[in-house]
């Protein structure tokens, strides 16, 4: 029996919903409420900032609750609050798996690598690789993650509004760019006035509003189908592909695969992400930091198997009632759009709303840590590193602000280009958000583990997996998938560091070079 074939439930078995609705005046009134309810925190918290660091660090005295919560929400974007849902109706809970890795990233991140950093009193993570390894590698890593984190942004700006919120508004597409313009404004305002108390208060709201979506959409999808046993009806399944447990480049969804990129993204972005280590350094000890890390697994383990639920009854409801998928749209060849589809025609009044919020926050909460993070990590690591004058806390202050804003403005005119990304929104995700992870881990990893390490070395080796990196994504080199990118780019990477630090000092010994 195909997928098509399998839309064959009787209308008895549930309550089909209505004609669809469209975007109401109350769903329009709890956006609009919760919109200014992030502004007003944003001008609250600013109140309490007197200094750079009360705005970068909030204080170093950070509640390791809301600080792990906070690194959840930041991870997990609309990206892949809109991917996950997807990716279960094509492919099955294969990709969850992944979520067996998480203990192994948590014992290497809070044995290995947040001691460590706790150990420094420093605002920017950069700054432990020019202790380490000199100002050339904290410059390639500035460049790295201001990259990472503008491809991030816009991918993320792209991927709420083009993808979730025009649909569910029920907007002409030509509403893209002022959409995107005002999410941002919006965004940038609270950023800039409250700073990381603000980024991090946000993203707990914002994560009970994202938590609150998807139960209500389980609960509501239970009871239209009526019956606990229509979401195990055999004939769901049939399109997804078996179970493949192996190791494989060439293949897209292997258990194997998953586990690997699932532990090496954690550990990457975990151990060399500003946004990442400036958490652990806005709490006042290591164990706290540990427990702040911990949280945020907790908590991303229990959205993304919540959101497999998602995709699970969603899939059951359009198979069931097919008449309610949009015009010349499929079931599985239209899987991204699901969940946003039935936001808009299967929702009461206000839950609606409160759904096109949950999705507006899981955008927020990333751009918000991703503006606070690219504009400490400018002003630390390219204006105040050059500075050859100290600057007073109330000017630093400023200017942070005034960075935060100009990254809000070029993240907006940037979302634009990702249309041009082919590939669902997984693949986007890792092509495009994830291309830098881990040549930019390598990085850390050269300064903190390998005492053999160059500056040089460490450079070339970090460029080359760069390198890798891109041709994997965009040119297909030796037909590996793009879910093999970050552990083949690390590998490369690694390596390659270790093999030029040790010719850099051969080189350097025999007076062929100047010191490294």
């Amino acid at each position: 029996m195909n997928l098509l074939a399998a839309t064959t439930f009787s209308d008895s078995d549930g309550m089909i919903a209505g004609a669809a609705t469209g975007f109401r005046p109350l769903d329009w009134a709890v956006v609009v409420l919760f919109l200014l309810w992030m502004l007003w925190i944003g001008y609250r918290s600013g109140r309490r900032n007197r200094t750079a660091e009360d705005y970068v660090l909030g204080g170093r005295t950070m509640n390791p609750v809301m600080v792990g919560i906070s690194l959840f929400a930041t991870l997990l974007s609309t990206l892949s609050y809109l991917s996950y849902p997807g990716e279960m109706v094509k492919y099955g809970p294969v990709v969850f798996i992944g979520l067996a890795a998480f203990p192994v990233a948590y014992y290497i991140v809070s044995r290995l690598m947040i001691p460590r950093y706790m150990k420094m009193n420093v605002t920017s993570a950069y700054e432990i690789l020019e202790i380490k390894l000199g100002r050339g590698v904290r410059s390639l890593a500035t460049v790295f993650f201001l990259s990472l984190r503008f491809l991030w942004m816009a991918t993320i700006i792209y991927a709420t509004v083009d993808v979730a919120l025009i649909p569910v508004f029920g907007l002409d597409p030509g509403w893209v760019p002022p959409v995107s313009v005002v999410l941002v404004v919006i965004t940038v305002i609270y950023t800039t006035m409250g700073g990381l108390k603000a980024v991090v208060t946000t993203d707990v709201i914002q994560t009970v509003v994202m938590f609150a979506g998807v139960l209500l959409t389980i609960g509501i999808i239970g009871w239209k189908v009526g019956s606990f046993g229509a979401f195990f009806e055999p004939q769901l399944f049939e399109h997804w592909p078996p179970v493949d447990w192996g190791f494989d480049m060439s293949k897209r969804m292997t258990v194997g695969n998953i586990l690997l990129m699932t532990l090496v993204w954690q550990v990457c972005t975990a151990g060399s992400d500003q946004m990442a280590i400036q958490r652990y350094l806005s709490t006042p000890d290591v164990a706290t930091a540990k427990r702040s890390y911990r949280i945020s697994l907790v908590t991303s383990c229990t959205i993304q198997l919540l959101l497999a639920v998602v995709g699970l009854v969603v899939m059951t409801y359009f198979l069931r009632y097919p008449q309610m998928l949009a015009p010349g749209t499929s079931v599985v060849g239209d899987a991204d759009t699901l969940f946003p589809r039935f936001i808009l025609i299967g929702l009461p009044a206000g839950i609606t709303g409160l759904i096109a919020a949950g999705i507006m926050s899981a955008a927020m909460s990333s751009l918000s840590s991703g503006l606070n993070s690219s504009a400490t990590v400018i002003y630390e690591d390219i204006i105040n590193r050059n500075r050859k004058e100290s600057n007073t806390s109330s000017k630093s202050l400023h200017h942070i602000k005034l960075i935060a804003v100009a990254l809000g403005v070029v993240v907006a005119l940037s979302s634009f280009l990702v249309a041009y990304v082919s590939g669902n929104l997984l693949d986007v995700v890792i092509k495009v958000v994830n291309l830098v992870v881990a040549p930019l881990f390598v990085l850390f990893f050269m300064a903190l583990f390998v005492p053999w390490a160059t500056s040089r070395g460490t450079v070339a080796g970090g460029l080359f997996a760069m390198l890798v990196a891109v041709l994997i994504a965009f040119v297909g080199i030796f037909g590996i998938t793009a879910l093999w990118i970050m552990p083949v780019a690390l590998v490369s990477g690694v390596l390659s560091s270790m093999l030029f630090s040790l010719l850099d000092r051969w080189l350097i010994g025999r007076g062929l070079l100047p010191g490294k």
